[in-house]
């Protein structure tokens, strides 16, 4: 730790996690709280919004041209069903489905029978899936994703002269955070750089202050720097591989406990 974040490291007596409320009542975040007596709130910085019909015709996409579907996460697998279902298109029996990780493809069973289909997994990552697809080079590719994406995938589709097209089903936009203009945290921590851009989307003037600001993963800390904020709390951590973790390695210190 630096002079100048030792210097900024004051009691915690609140947090800000901007995502949803856990519905787990064993969440970590709960323990966090009751263990060192500090309050810890949840809201979400960041909302998903389906693109409309017209828009999603403007791409000029037929569901049925595509032989196979690749799934990121379950945002992408509610508003390919949705929009399928909003333009009267049946996916046929025999269409393919790639997914990230088997909690994406059990997702599946929301829309489909799994048992009767072909599904094939990644174990968690990008990297994992991409290994999956190289032994399905002749499928005709059609990928569902957000106005914000990540382009590993896309890139080796790319790059790997496979036939495939991006489909924009949902954005990802800033949520409404005007309440909050004048409530004050110790620690907000994010999760990824869309929730940055809430923050300074919401507060085009936010001053930084004594306001200690958490970041999990690199392009999260990256979208924290590259605002000329501090970034008091990075994670994951080798000992500390999840952002309660690292945030209560943090309160150790900055608590003297």
């Amino acid at each position: 730790m630096t002079k100048e974040l030792k210097e900024r490291a004051k009691p915690v007596k609140s947090i800000l996690v901007s995502q949803p409320k856990p519905k787990d009542d064993r969440s970590p975040y709960y323990k966090l709280a009751e263990k060192y007596g500090i309050r810890v709130d949840f809201r979400p910085f960041i909302q998903i919004d389906p693109v409309d019909v017209k828009e999603f015709r403007n791409q000029k996409i037929a569901f049925l041209d595509y032989s196979a579907v690749i799934f990121t996460s379950r945002n992408a697998v509610d508003h390919y069903f949705n929009m399928c279902k909003e333009v009267k298109v049946d996916v046929p029996t025999d269409m393919k489905y790639f997914c990230i990780s088997d909690q994406t493809a059990n997702y599946l069973q929301k829309y489909i029978t799994i048992r009767k289909r072909k599904i094939f997994t990644g174990v968690r990552t990008a990297t994992d899936l991409i290994e999956v697809l190289k032994k399905h080079p002749t499928e005709k590719y059609l990928f569902p994703c957000s106005n914000i994406r990540k382009d590993d995938i896309p890139n080796f589709l790319k790059e790997s002269g496979y036939e495939y097209s991006e489909v924009v089903l949902y954005k990802t936009v800033a949520s409404d955070l005007s309440d909050l203009a004048e409530i004050k945290y110790d620690v907000i921590a994010f999760f990824s750089p869309s929730g940055i851009n809430s923050l300074m989307v919401n507060f085009p003037k936010f001053k930084q202050n004594s306001t200690r600001l958490a970041a999990f993963g690199p392009t999260t800390a990256k979208a924290v720097k590259d605002q000329g904020l501090y970034l008091d709390i990075e994670a994951p951590l080798p000992n500390a591989p999840s952002m309660t973790g690292a945030l209560e390695l943090y309160i150790k210190k900055a608590n003297n406990l």
